[in-house]
């Protein structure tokens, strides 16, 4: 459907809700593999951008977090949708000028009729979405939420597992997987007290992003996480739990590659392109 034809539509006073590939029914859809209801109450997630004049949704952009210059790559790509996993609208905006980058990314998404999606913790909870992703780095069968929701035990935030009994792994073995699956070249490490890099992983717990309040205290050889303070990783250490961190949203981002197959099955048509950011990265760089 063309644009000028949804214009006339409009104008005559017919609804856009069915329209082919509205953003009403991608975010319906979205919503459908993870409901952003299930997101944390201190989150803020959901369709948080939303032009005025309606318009079929043909490309979507996925990235970790829209910074400006990830804006820039999605204008000129001319995207429709931007799904950015991290919201960058997160406490309340009182203006929206050129000020601040994060007032200049929602004007500049109005002005170029780009809508923006977050689901951030309502991926984090959800099975099949990003914590789970995450536990893929290590061989297992099947793993535990660590901090389940009340009202569903089959969401919530973290995951532990045992490592498959028939395919033994060192620490040494669980840093160079952890760098393959996140697509990174270095993490740090913190080795448990009475540990070595030839020490045997028999269990796992990790947490995307900040793992810190959720890893705390769980019964695990290793925790893999993107970032935890100096004082849990070091009572971690003491513990005899080693630590592999790799920046935090370097624990996040290759999720993507893994969820540009999960939307098009989604959506279920072929007119619509789904891109990866190219400059998305993590601000933090070990030289």
């Amino acid at each position: 459907m063309s644009e000028k034809i949804i214009k006339h539509l409009i104008a005559r006073g017919f609804s856009t809700t069915n329209m082919v590939n509205s953003l009403g029914e991608i975010v319906q859809k979205l919503n459908g593999f993870a409901d952003v209801k299930t997101a944390e109450s201190w989150d803020n997630v959901g369709l948080l951008i939303e032009p005025a004049t309606p318009k079929p949704i043909q490309k979507i952009f996925l990235t970790n977090d829209l910074t400006e210059k990830v804006l820039h790559e999605a204008v000129e790509k001319k995207t429709d949708l931007i799904i950015s996993y991290h919201p960058p609208i997160f406490s309340g905006l009182k203006t929206i000028t050129q000020k601040s980058w994060k007032t200049r990314l929602v004007s500049v998404c109005l002005e170029n009729r780009i809508a923006l999606y977050s689901p951030h913790t309502s991926w984090d909870n959800n099975r099949g979405a990003i914590g789970d992703w995450l536990a893929k780095a290590l061989p297992h069968k099947e793993s535990h939420i660590i901090l389940p929701s009340a009202e569903n035990s089959n969401i919530g935030c973290g995951r532990v597992a045992q490592v498959e009994s028939n395919t033994p792994i060192t620490l040494a073995d669980s840093i160079e997987r952890v760098k393959k699956h996140t697509g990174i070249r270095t993490v740090q490490v913190a080795i448990g007290v009475n540990k070595t890099l030839n020490s045997t992983v028999n269990s796992f717990a990790v947490c995307p992003g900040s793992g810190s309040s959720v890893l705390k205290g769980v019964q695990a050889d290793l925790y893999i996480s993107g970032e935890m303070s100096h004082h849990d990783v070091l009572e971690a250490i003491h513990n005899n739990v080693s630590v592999i961190l790799c920046n935090h949203s370097n624990s996040e981002r290759g999720y993507l590659t893994e969820f540009k197959d999960t939307l098009a099955n989604l959506l279920d048509d072929s007119s619509i392109e789904i891109q990866l950011s190219e400059s998305d990265a993590d601000p933090l760089v070990t030289y």
